[in-house]
């Protein structure tokens, strides 16, 4: 299918304005998730401004879509992307991390109206997305769970529990979203644990997998609306990412995986970004 082309544009600059807020929120001199949140952003932007369904105004409507950040702590993408949507005013995201800030380092929906879970010990957002997926169905809402999960989380155990589950209850509105970027915060995913061939293992459990350029916004958005069409299974989309997407000095470095930025960084990323 075709997009028109304001629509991908549109997105596009959303994305880039969700780097830019992820930059502002690190600052200076204190470490952040650079890396794995700009991976993320252009999935992140399409589900918040294209896909999903939500009341910033009412963050409890009953038949809201419902985000599950698995990999949660790339927490400062989703408030950037929350403060776009209007859940909160952007300057908040200056006080991220900041003892009393309901910004906290993971997402925790005590605190921060919108977040629907606290995540971030990895593998287990399959599991609650998968819960909150079947309890959707139960109560007849026909609502999509999005789970966004990082590609060195896939060796947690929990993940295959979940992806097992799912498949055998039929799960067919439940959307996980694999961040393929390669690299976690340590050096390559495939020298410290080799998870091997996605795509066939997620099939054999079960899914229907679709494989995209993980920053084609065109991709994206097919794929998601690809995943609505419901048969009985869950959905995996495995988007191929970079870690550090759009800053020269983070772009596949591990180091900003949870980097640090000097003022000559941080202006470097903005002008980037501009």
């Amino acid at each position: 299918m075709k997009y028109p082309g304001e629509l991908i544009e549109g997105l596009n600059e959303k994305a880039k304005q969700l780097r830019r807020d992820v930059v502002m929120s690190v600052g200076v001199g204190v470490a952040g998730h650079i890396g794995g949140s700009n991976s993320a952003a252009d999935l992140v932007a399409a589900l918040y401004f294209y896909k999903m369904k939500y009341d910033p105004e009412n963050p409890a409507l009953p038949d809201r879509d419902r985000f599950l950040l698995s990999k949660g702590h790339v927490a400062i993408l989703q408030y950037a992307a929350m403060a776009e949507a209007g859940f909160f005013p952007r300057e908040e995201l200056k006080k991220t991390k900041e003892l009393g800030s309901f910004l906290q380092g993971h997402p925790d929906y005590r605190k921060t109206s919108g977040v629907e879970a606290g995540t971030g010990s990895l593998g287990q957002g399959l599991s609650i997305g998968l819960g909150m997926a079947l309890g959707l169905r139960m109560d007849g809402i026909d609502s999509h769970v999005y789970v966004l999960m990082g590609d060195g989380e896939i060796a947690e155990g929990q993940i295959w529990e979940a992806a097992m589950a799912a498949s055998a209850y039929q799960a067919d509105h439940l959307v996980a979203i694999l961040d393929r970027n390669g690299l976690q915060a340590t050096g390559p995913v495939k020298e410290r644990f080799d998870s091997g061939c996605m795509k066939e293992k997620w099939e054999a459990f079960g899914w229907r997998v679709l494989e995209i350029d993980g920053h084609d916004m065109e991709q994206i958005v097919g794929a998601l609306d690809a995943a609505d069409a419901a048969d009985g299974r869950p959905v995996l989309i495995i988007a191929d990412t970079v870690k550090g997407k759009g800053l020269s000095f983070a772009e596949n470095n591990p180091k900003f995986h949870n980097g640090i930025l000097t003022q000559e960084l941080y202006d470097k990323a903005m002008q980037e970004l501009a």
